[in-house]
């Protein structure tokens, strides 16, 4: 699924690359679109799709002028085409319309940027047309994992990773040959609450889980940050993307999120991938693989640094993390039920419905119902059938009731 780790050098190009934005609108889509600004000549957009944000969405396709914009929300489909009316955009909306987004002729690049799993479905329609998939939508490797790496074998897709911390491996393992990692090491910031006692975990509010002390993301992210689940997340998709078995994961807290992540190798020597926290930089860097532009992104200022700290996350103050690996370890649809309780509870959580302190025992409640079978690979009708029943448990768990 991923390139080759010693890429050959990349073949005669006419003219720009071709980009596909799916979820234009959110952090990671912006982002993008400011990254093609940079190169006019060397990145064209294609495509652009959002979820409901039809104004956001019109505005962007004023600006970069690609030859489709899609709003998956159909009810939102008229507005968009009103929007861009006598622009020569063509406007579309719904699932098969963001499928066509992400295989459109010319397109070359398919950023998949939707947020949660219903990134899932036109990623996969990326990966079976044989695109480069620059992949910031980690649900989709956490719910159809084996899915997505059977497809891209069937098309020949390449998956190049946008998480800085999945793209920091990779910047580590371009070269190396296979067979000599022995351990792969995704850092995390520890969010907002890394050293809050965890008696006072009732009491955290939307807005404190919300102020993330190092990187600016959409709220859904950072709440996962908060709990750390984010970071559980990441080592599933680290299995897929790297194929490696869980028990070659690790995770390390690091509070001033400048080392990305780490590779140890079988020789004991490490590799570790450093810069701001910044995603500018690896979604340039899978925009541009194997080729590095130069762009005016801040640097590190080392002697400001003064020092980097690490230490083991604490699993009894973040559960999620623990939830993670044992969805992994389970396997089956045990990660799919994961996601899908996780969103629900942070929708909640959001909504001041539970408190921060209830998002793991509702993830726990929608595991520990699910009964999908670890000894085989589900196809799409068992994960959505376990995606249903996981947001069906987390909704209708109840909140713990305080002693």
């Amino acid at each position: 699924m991923l390139p080759p780790l010693s890429p050959p050098p990349p073949p005669a190009r006419e003219g720009p690359r071709g980009v596909a934005v799916l979820g234009s609108t959110g952090s990671i889509g912006r982002q993008t679109l400011e990254i093609a600004s940079l190169f006019p000549d060397r990145l064209r957009v294609h495509s652009l799709a959002s979820g409901s944000d039809w104004a956001g969405l019109a505005e962007q396709a004023r600006a970069v002028r690609p030859a489709l914009a899609v709003v998956a929300d159909p009810a939102a489909g008229p507005a968009l085409a009103d929007a861009l009316a006598g622009t020569g955009i063509r406007a579309a909306s719904g699932p098969e319309a963001l499928a066509e987004a992400a295989a459109l002729q010319g397109v070359d690049i398919v950023v998949a940027a939707i947020v949660g799993a219903a990134g899932v479905a036109p990623t996969l329609a990326a990966v079976e047309a044989g695109r480069t998939i620059a992949l910031a939508n980690k649900e989709t490797l956490v719910v159809a994992g084996a899915l997505v790496e059977r497809a891209a074998r069937a098309s020949g897709a390449t998956v190049i990773p946008v998480d800085s911390e999945h793209s920091a491996i990779f910047q580590c393992l371009v070269g190396e040959p296979a067979g000599v990692v022995d351990r792969l090491i995704l850092t995390a910031s520890g969010g907002p609450f890394r050293a809050r006692d965890r008696g006072d975990f009732d009491g955290i509010t939307p807005s404190e889980a919300l102020a993330h002390p190092n990187w600016s993301m959409g709220a859904k992210v950072t709440i996962d940050c908060a709990t750390m689940m984010n970071k559980g997340l990441e080592v599933i998709e680290a299995r897929w993307l790297f194929d490696i078995t869980p028990d070659r994961i690790a995770v390390l807290v690091h509070p001033q999120s400048i080392v990305h992540s780490i590779v140890e190798f079988v020789d004991g020597s490490a590799k570790a991938q450093l810069g701001v926290p910044d995603m500018r930089v690896p979604i340039q860097y899978a925009l541009t693989w194997p080729e590095r532009w130069p762009a005016p992104h801040p640097r590190i200022d080392w002697p400001a640094l003064g020092r980097l700290d690490f230490e083991p996350p604490d699993l009894q103050r973040f559960p999620c993390l623990d939830l993670a690996f044992d969805a992994l370890r389970r396997g089956g649809t045990a990660p799919v039920t994961l996601n899908a309780a996780n969103e629900v509870a942070v929708a909640r959580f959001l909504r001041e419905e539970v408190r921060f302190s209830d998002i793991p025992r509702l993830v726990e409640a929608a595991l520990a119902s699910a009964n999908g079978r670890a000894d085989e690979v589900p196809g799409l009708d068992d994960l959505w059938e376990a995606d249903r029943l996981a947001r069906a448990t987390a909704a209708a768990t109840s909140p713990r009731v305080s002693a």
